[in-house]
């Protein structure tokens, strides 16, 4: 795991990003290794405060530019407050969502310019890249279903973007694959509707962990 201190996730509603993570977080505590986990939006008491702004199903209103300036700030108090604190210790950052997500969701799914979040990424990003990010890759059909579903159980409102339609999710996959062809060294795509050990053990693989 050395040649990767920072580790992104990312990829579109019911991926299973959440389920790979917590399986790599065990996997590096079980080998002694020091990481921190966090998320994004939230991480913070700050990014939290603002996922809920973001994902509650009553602010469906929210405008793209309020959306991406929202994230960006909830990253850049995760950046400040968790992420260079844990490189500064040597810890090894593993997130759910950094500034791809951006990209895709803002860019490829809301139609902002992609060059205006890349300068807003330079602003608050600075130094601060994942030097991997794993995209976990599914049909939409099949993340969004689970991704309804996973919010139905919980009895969680964090619903708003599994509101839209699949027209959307489309764009959104579209848009990440194309990041992926742009930086094939940085982001890597797992196919995501396999069994969960299976897509951990290529993760594992594929980290060098």
């Amino acid at each position: 795991m050395s040649a990767w201190r920072f580790v992104s996730f990312e990829g579109i509603e019911g991926c299973g990003k959440t389920t790979q993570i917590a399986l790599l977080s065990d996997y590096l505590t079980r080998r002694s290794v020091a990481h921190t986990v966090t998320r994004e939006p939230g991480g913070t008491a700050v990014g939290e405060g603002i996922r809920k702004i973001l994902l509650h199903s009553e602010t469906i209103h929210l405008t793209a530019a309020a959306e991406l300036l929202l994230f960006f700030a909830s990253r850049s108090q995760n950046i400040e407050e968790k992420i260079k604190p844990a490189l500064d210790r040597g810890e090894v950052v593993i997130c759910d969502r950094f500034y791809h997500a951006s990209m895709a969701y803002q860019g490829f799914g809301r139609g902002i310019p992609l060059d205006f979040i890349q300068k807003m990424t330079d602003l608050v990003c600075g130094e601060y890249r994942p030097e991997v990010t794993i995209l976990l890759d599914i049909e939409p059909e099949i993340g969004l279903a689970r991704a309804r579903a996973r919010n139905h159980k919980r009895l969680e409102d964090e619903g708003r973007f599994e509101m839209e339609d699949l027209r959307f999710y489309k764009k959104i996959r579209d848009g990440y694959l194309e990041l992926a062809a742009r930086e094939p060294e940085r982001i890597r795509v797992i196919a995501a509707d396999r069994p969960i050990e299976e897509v951990h053990r290529d993760i594992v693989r594929t980290l060098g962990a």
